[in-house]
């Protein structure tokens, strides 16, 4: 004679099933190297060559930058190409590694060579736009809507100088910015 299954000996098989499926939705893996996919989103700090795709496109989009640092009673001018790099996950987290904000920063080199970026290896120099920057002024045409990264070397002359970094986002016309 078969013995009969009371309510509550019915529902424990249940409740496992359920708490198992529970525990192995929790153990659900993500692929190394991070990226977009349905649950994961873009991982800062990981370079994906995809994530810089648009930066590549030509736009009608342009910038024009003029530099305007002084401290300490000094005024700095430029000592290098100016950088101009797209706003992506991994750059945006190096940025902020490296000069402490996303927004602006003026941040002496030496304390930027110093810093210890996540994948450090990662190159992504090739979807840096640089330019040369003449009598304190710089531009950028031909740029894709999107946000991008101004980086500008300058100096007051000695040895002392410092990094100014800049957002901006273009969307189809002309920025002006005054770093």
């Amino acid at each position: 004679m078969a013995a009969q299954m009371t309510p509550r000996k019915r529902v424990f098989p249940l409740i496992a099933a359920v708490a198992l499926g529970a525990a192995l939705t929790a153990c659900e893996t993500v692929p190394m190297g991070g990226g977009y996919g349905p649950r994961s989103g873009p991982v800062p700090g990981v370079f994906r060559a995809d994530d810089f795709a648009w930066s590549t496109a030509s736009g009608r989009a342009s910038i024009d930058g003029r530099i305007d640092y002084r401290r300490g009673g000094q005024v700095f001018t430029c000592t290098g190409s100016v950088g101009l790099t797209p706003d992506t996950p991994y750059t945006r987290a190096r940025i902020r590694t490296l000069y402490g904000a996303t927004d602006r920063a003026a941040v002496p080199e030496a304390i930027v060579r110093a810093r210890t970026v996540a994948d450090p290896s990662a190159d992504y120099r090739s979807y840096v736009r640089s330019g040369t920057c003449e009598g304190g002024r710089f531009s950028f045409s031909g740029l894709p809507d999107g946000g991008w990264f101004i980086i500008a070397p300058v100096s007051a002359g000695g040895d002392d100088r410092v990094v100014l970094m800049r957002h901006v986002s273009t969307r189809g016309g002309r920025v002006s910015v005054t770093l």
